[in-house]
């Protein structure tokens, strides 16, 4: 009896682990970007090395990449030098090398973990790394997705396998049904906050249940994509019709008698039903509501409508209020915001941004607050547009830009000012992530869009079921 995640290791394991050594495990895509790959690429240089599979490896511009128009169709220069410079290296690398690369004109550019999905390279039963830590998304396919450090992507350019040691498994089992207003985002900030973001150390985990099986493919992207903020190695899902569906019509699936095989064997993925697993985790789904973090780690996070807890003399806690300014006891509705940020590779598709539109829609931005809305690639940018969704963000008062990573972590200059308060669609609420002295709240589309309305954090039910 095998899990899914033990099936997808075993068929990539080149050579077995031993006490003394880890395993050599076949890579099949290998994403790059402009940040971590830099080192990788001279490393090549000065051993003489080509790279071993350019048809499985794709790069893309986007955590430095700018998101104003006029910087990348007009001929505005890139006013950030960093970013121009990592940027031009990547062009660089990519032409040297023979990889493909999605520039920043190309209409397929977009986020590293929104680009593989939608254009069909990720798929179910296969090994995919990149350089980021998020890379965990891609397993909501079915794959077994992991970020890697430069070292590590330079062995998978040479050699396209790479030395693991193989991790444990943790079930976690999601029954039940998400309320009104209850989203992916929500889901997984609750997991993260019950086990901690050390609680899945080791592990590799594997969603299931009847919450889970409802889920789109976009939602369980935003899902796998924070399995990294527990801790975990990974975060897999088992692919069905709902993911077959998906890949279907993307224009680099399998197309013909090549699908059928491919759903042939991706149709015996799934982990046996007997099949243990190290660890175990049950969630209620019904029993969740909107979530939001209110310290400097995602696992600092409550209900939307709760108040921040009381730790004192746990000095990760005291620090962490301390930066945001914060105190136990307080509630953290009505907590007033500066800035709100919908993108990123965890909130950053097409649903996310027709979920804040279905609240922003006929309703104004609050005055003093900023909102950046940045579609995750430029695919979701045209098909957002098609359907007025822009029109929608820009009425209310929000600034619609080209795809990229962004406020994220603001690489490309799209920052957050020292002591400002952003409610955030991302994945990551560290000191000084979205900009030095940035204080961030993480957050659902949902609620992050009744944030930026009422100019605080605001419970989104508060619109919808009125």
């Amino acid at each position: 009896m095998k899990t899914m995640f033990q099936k997808v290791w075993e068929q990539h394991e080149v050579v077995p682990e031993t006490a003394d050594t880890p395993a050599v495990l076949y890579i099949d895509r290998h994403l790059i970007h402009e940040v971590t790959s830099p080192q990788a690429f001279t490393v090549l240089r000065e051993r003489g090395l080509a790279v071993r599979r350019p048809d499985r490896t794709l790069a893309t511009i986007d955590h430095s990449s700018p998101t104003r128009t006029e910087q990348i169709f007009g001929g505005a220069p890139i006013t950030i030098e960093s970013a121009a410079r990592q940027i031009a290296q990547l062009q660089r690398n990519c032409a040297d090398f023979g990889v493909e690369l999605l520039d920043l004109k190309s209409e397929l550019r977009g986020i590293v973990h929104i680009v593989g999905p939608e254009l069909g390279l990720t798929q179910p039963g296969s090994t995919v790394v990149c350089g980021d830590s998020h890379t965990s998304t891609h397993g909501a396919f079915g794959a077994l997705a992991f970020g890697i450090g430069t070292t590590e992507v330079g062995h998978v350019l040479a050699t396209q396998c790479l030395l693991q040691r193989r991790p444990k498994t943790f079930a976690v089992t999601v029954d039940g049904a998400l309320a009104s207003a209850v989203t992916a985002k929500d889901l997984i900030l609750a997991i993260i906050g019950q086990i901690g973001i050390g609680g899945g150390t080791g592990h590799v985990f594997e969603y299931r249940g009847a919450a889970i099986r409802a889920l789109s493919m976009e939602e369980r992207m935003t899902v796998c994509n924070m399995s990294i903020e527990a801790g975990a190695r990974a975060g897999m899902i088992a692919p069905d019709e709902t993911t077959f569906s998906y890949l279907a019509a993307r224009p680099r699936a399998p197309k013909g008698a090549a699908w059928e095989r491919a759903l042939e064997h991706w149709r015996s993925l799934p982990g046996d039903a007997l099949a243990g697993f190290d660890r175990e985790l049950k969630v209620d789904a019904a029993a969740l509501e909107p979530m939001v973090t209110y310290g400097t780690n995602p696992g600092m996070v409550i209900p939307v409508s709760g108040s921040i807890p009381d730790k004192h003399g746990d000095p990760v806690f005291d620090k962490a209020l301390a930066y945001m300014g914060l105190h136990a006891g307080e509630p953290i509705g009505n907590q007033p915001v500066n800035v709100v940020f919908i993108g990123s590779c965890t909130n950053g598709r097409l649903s996310d941004l027709r979920s804040a539109a279905r609240l922003l829609r006929g309703r104004k931005i609050a005055q003093g607050v900023r909102a950046l809305v940045v579609p995750g690639s430029q695919l979701v940018k045209k098909a957002a547009e098609a359907e007025g969704l822009d029109r929608i963000f820009i009425e209310a008062g929000a600034e619609w830009r080209e795809s990229g990573c962004s406020m994220c972590l603001g690489m490309n200059g799209d920052t957050v000012g020292k002591g400002e308060y952003s409610i955030s669609t991302s994945n990551r609420n560290f000191e000084g992530r979205q900009g030095q002295g940035a204080r961030t709240l993480l957050a659902s589309p949902l609620t992050a869009a009744a944030s930026a309305v009422r100019g605080r954090v605001t419970d989104p039910r508060q619109f919808l079921n009125a």
